[in-house]
């Protein structure tokens, strides 16, 4: 971050950062605190340090001193659409004051605690001194000048005027504006309160008070010391602990232990989400969608913690912070989101276990249970088919994401089919629980077999629908190439011709390779799609300058088309393969694939326009194909050390482990059978079911 400041000059000294003191005796303290009171009550103000504060988990409001009030939907609309219309992300702190530093450092340092990152700035407002500076990532597309003008414009004379508010509206809109090529528009200030925040205010008269509230001070004082000393320590305990870490513990884990901690959290985390998301899937269809909305509501509020605390992840993997405490800051707050995920879910589970009461409900499961295994052993079965007409029709890498996916469907089929029967062997006996038990790896097994085929489905529409778009596409990409060669021939006066070299170059040898592929016979079309695109795309960002704005919306529409083609088929791949490979995937696969989620939704709501998002589809379909990398490594490295054994439901339970169906060490005995599955719930759940992975 590179904070930059303006702004009016505040009022003088400001309070200095609390020091550790030795102990003194407690009737001394006890007349100090009461001369404190009196000193406090005669000066009429209370000044409270603000050090660098953490970040709302919520949103992009930060208010320690409550400016907003009423106008927060106001400032909230205007982030919210400043993010829509530029993809830009602006996060506005407000409070008293800068605690003693400047306010480019005090911003610098609230920015890096909360770890913004690339098209991210934040604006660092002191209602009492009436202040403020900017921390600037270097990716912020705006400059030092567009800075100033912003802040002359719109953000000063808001400020001036007390509009707490108005303040970070005008900057909202102001850089908007900007970066559109508008002026930077002016508003009418609305003044708020004077000096939010302040707890004590001029003219209050406390002198009057002065004398019987020390001599109470000094009374109560000795009598309440001992409470306060070990309030105080605990206190201290509790901040000194990172998150996670219980109060007492030893002193901060060195940063390698808890970079490797956030990493298994992260892992687990995601492990509960997924698996809690298959048995919803299964309550929905038995209990009705009324029925499972608090758990739905539950694991959406999971899902959203756990995308930020990998988006957190991702930065850190992107570029560590060089300072060590910003770095275990992002741990902590990691560390902090997964822990928040678990709870919530945690806390559904009992009851969600109450509402499937499988135990009891066993024989009308079972039932569903059997029309779901017929269902999907069909589609498996033209699964099978689909892949051999994949093989004649396409070359080997078009059906490479789907590889093994019929053989693992009917591997977890396998497994669910034993499952079952011993299910229905335990209902029989009496035995409710077991039979639950059992009922449960086999909706799992069955989950993810259905998955496995359905994958393969889906990729023969997706290379269909790629084969029948590369003929517009390769003409789309000629014509670009045609115009920009006219540029650099010099037909078309006054073109970035310096810029196009390397485009064009690029552009010419795709095109030459996709049309000798497809004349040459079977080929892949998705892959040559994303590489024609990603060429194409490369050149069209710089021929744009030169074309009228609405040919150039048009272009950017087409390529944006292709792109989320690609985009969408690498990110259902990934997630297909890092879900039903659990057992054994990693974090930074799994941290890779949220990332891409995350720029493919962008990319599909066009957040900041066309540009932005065709940039948002072609980095989602760049970050899902590292996942499925990095989760194949993973999987090739962990091998498969529970070999299918056969008979009863031990056959294919070295795929149910790797799927995560069975969790590690839960299955065997008799005993730790009845805690193999996983099921609906966070760590908790899942350390009582015997997963041994928390």
């Amino acid at each position: 971050m590179s904070p930059r400041s303006r702004g009016p000059r505040g009022p003088g000294a400001r309070p200095a950062r609390r020091a550790a003191h030795p102990a003194v005796p407690a009737w001394a303290l006890a007349l100090v605190a009461a001369g404190g009171i009196g000193l406090v009550l005669v000066t009429g103000v209370t000044a409270r340090a603000d050090d660098p504060v953490p970040l709302s988990r919520t949103g992009r409001i930060t208010d320690t001193v409550g400016a907003l009030d009423a106008r927060r939907p106001q400032v909230v609309a205007a982030l919210d659409r400043l993010d829509r219309e530029q993809g830009l992300g602006l996060y506005v702190v407000y409070v008293r004051d800068f605690s003693g530093r400047s306010p480019t450092d005090w911003a610098g340092a609230t920015a890096e605690r909360g770890g913004l990152g690339p098209k991210e700035l934040l604006l660092a407002v002191a209602t009492h001194d009436r202040r403020y500076a900017y921390a600037v990532d270097r990716g912020v597309p705006l400059d030092g000048a567009q800075l100033a003008a912003v802040a002359r414009t719109a953000v000063e004379p808001a400020l001036r005027a007390g509009d707490w508010a108005g303040t970070a509206i005008g900057a909202a809109d102001g850089m908007a504006a900007v970066l559109a090529g508008r002026p930077v528009p002016t508003r009418s200030p609305v003044p708020g309160e004077p000096d939010p925040g302040a707890l004590v205010g001029p003219g209050t008269g406390a002198g009057d008070f002065v004398l019987p509230v020390v001599a109470v001070g000094a009374a109560g004082a000795v009598a309440v010391y001992a409470v306060a000393r070990k309030r105080r320590r605990a206190t201290a305990a509790r901040a000194a602990a990172p998150a996670g870490r219980p109060p007492g513990a030893p002193g901060p884990a060195p940063l390698p232990e808890w970079d490797a901690r956030a990493r298994r959290l992260l892992v687990t985390t995601d492990d509960a989400v997924r698996t809690s998301a298959e048995e919803l899937g299964y309550a929905t269809a038995q209990c009705g969608e009324a029925a499972t909305r608090p758990f739905r509501e539950a694991w959406e509020y999971a899902r959203t913690e756990l995308t930020a605390a990998f988006r957190l992840r991702q930065r850190l993997d992107d570029a560590s912070p060089a300072d060590e405490d910003a770095e275990r800051r992002m741990l902590d707050e990691i560390v902090a989101r997964c822990t928040a995920a678990n709870r919530r879910l945690d806390a559904e589970s009992a009851a969600f276990d109450r509402l499937r009461s499988l135990e009891r409900s066993a024989p009308r499961a079972l039932e569903h249970a059997d029309a779901v295994y017929r269902r999907v052993d069909e589609r498996t079965t033209a699964a099978h088919r689909t892949r051999e007409r994949l093989a004649a029709a396409y070359s080997p890498a078009a059906s490479l994401p789907v590889a093994g996916h019929v053989e693992q469907a009917r591997d977890r089929l396998a497994f669910a089919a034993g499952c079952l029967t011993a299910a229905r062997e335990a209902e029989a006996a009496g035995d409710g629980e077991r039979a639950a038990v059992r009922l449960r790896l086999a909706e799992g097994a069955l989950e993810q077999a259905g998955a496995f085929a359905a994958s393969v489905e889906r990729l023969a529409g997706e290379l269909a629908a790629a084969d029948r778009a590369l003929p517009e596409a390769l003409a789309g990409a000629g014509a670009d190439l045609a115009e920009a060669r006219g540029i650099l021939d010099g037909t078309t006066p006054d073109g970035p011709s310096a810029a196009l070299r390397g485009p064009v170059a690029r552009a010419a040898a795709v095109l030459g390779e996709v049309r000798a592929q497809r004349a040459a016979g079977p080929y892949d079309p998705i892959g040559a799609l994303r590489r024609l695109t990603a060429a194409d795309g490369a050149l069209d960002e710089v021929l744009a300058v030169v074309r009228e704005r609405p040919a150039a919306e048009v272009r950017a529409r087409s390529l944006l088309g292709q792109a989320l083609l690609a985009g969408r088929s690498a990110v259902d791949a990934a997630a297909d393969y890092v879900t039903t490979h659990r057992g054994a995937v990693g974090s930074a696969a799994r941290t890779r694939l949220a990332e891409a989620e995350r720029h493919l939704d962008r990319a599909e709501r066009r957040d900041g326009g066309t540009a932005a998002a065709l940039a948002d589809a072609l980095r989602a379909d760049a970050l899902a194909r590292e996942a499925r990398r990095s989760a194949a490594l993973d999987v090739r490295s962990h091998g498969n050390p529970y070999g299918a054994r056969p008979g009863g439901d031990r056959a294919g339970t070295g795929g149910a482990v790797l799927g995560g169906i069975v969790l590690v060490g839960a299955f065997g005995s008799r005993a730790a059978g009845r805690q193999g599955p996983g099921g609906f719930g966070g760590g908790a759940t899942r350390r009582r079911r015997g997963g041994g992975r928390f």
